[in-house]
């Protein structure tokens, strides 16, 4: 099996446990993010909310889309970050920089890894996170979507393509800033552990790399954790009733400021704990 199948298949299964565990914590941020201030009182005030008002199902909602989106999404993004740090190796190789065949890369290198596997990502999950979004948020008494497909055609029917990728110049904003963040945070902690205990790649355990992950994960959030409740309040500009409709604003930069404005930097960051 060719490395870049290796990449897209454990992407792939990666991604889909993601949404899994992922899926109840982010219906809960979206929540937040889109319903007018004051509605919830904090994060186990609108989980509790949820369970009481539409049932356990409900912290499912819209998984679909993510789900059947989310193996193509992650194993694009993998496949991207791996053939571009394979890409610096050779070049380190070629200097003669990089440690034993180039593979030791810079921070400047792994960030820009990161960056490129976030816009090859955004691509795809740009449409798919606008449909779950759009689900997530759509009301449980007559609801205006009756799944992702009824979605996708009603948007489309109504905005074209264009409608489809609603919000898209925040998602590759927040993709390529986070996952450059994420990476590079990620493999710098890596390196320092193998360059201090003298391992392998291979030889640091699963658990460790679990706790690696989580810490980039935390870096990963606190850079981009603004750029959700932007990407959403674009996406739902149309259609599904949205606090930030009458606003206005057709670019990221004109959301941000008028959250700011009439909100407030804390709203800005709401969800933050269920993210």
């Amino acid at each position: 099996m060719s490395k870049t199948v290796k990449d897209l298949t454990a992407g792939t299964a990666g991604g889909i446990a993601q949404v899994l565990v992922g899926q109840p914590f982010d219906i809960v941020k979206v929540r937040m993010q889109t319903a007018p201030k004051g509605t919830y009182k904090g994060m186990m005030d609108c989980a509790g909310g949820i369970l009481k008002n539409e049932g356990p199902l409900a912290f499912y909602k819209g998984t679909l889309t993510p789900l059947l989106g989310i193996g193509v999404c992650v194993s694009i993004q993998f496949g991207a970050l791996e053939w571009t740090k394979r890409f610096f190796a050779n070049q380190n190789r070629i200097n003669g920089t990089g440690g034993v065949n180039g593979s030791v890369l810079t921070g400047s290198q792994l960030f820009t890894a990161g960056v490129f596997a976030g816009l090859a990502n955004g691509v795809v999950s740009g449409p798919v996170e606008h449909i779950r979004i759009r689900l997530q948020t759509q009301s449980n008494i007559n609801p205006m979507y009756a799944g992702p497909w009824d979605a996708i055609q009603k948007i489309y029917s109504g905005h074209g393509i264009a409608g489809i990728y609603k919000g898209q110049a925040v998602t590759l904003l927040r993709e390529a800033s986070g996952y450059g963040v994420y990476f590079m945070t990620y493999e710098k902690i890596v390196q320092w552990k193998m360059a201090k205990d003298g391992l392998r790649r291979d030889q640091i355990s699963p658990l460790t790399a679990v706790l690696y992950g989580a810490t980039a994960g935390y870096a990963f959030g606190e850079l981009k954790e603004s750029e959700p409740l932007l990407e959403d309040s674009g996406q739902l500009s149309f259609g599904t009733p949205n606090p930030l409709r009458s606003i206005g604003a057709s670019y990221p930069l004109e959301y941000q400021i008028t959250v700011r404005e009439r909100r407030h930097l804390p709203w800005v960051r709401n969800g933050k704990s269920p993210a």
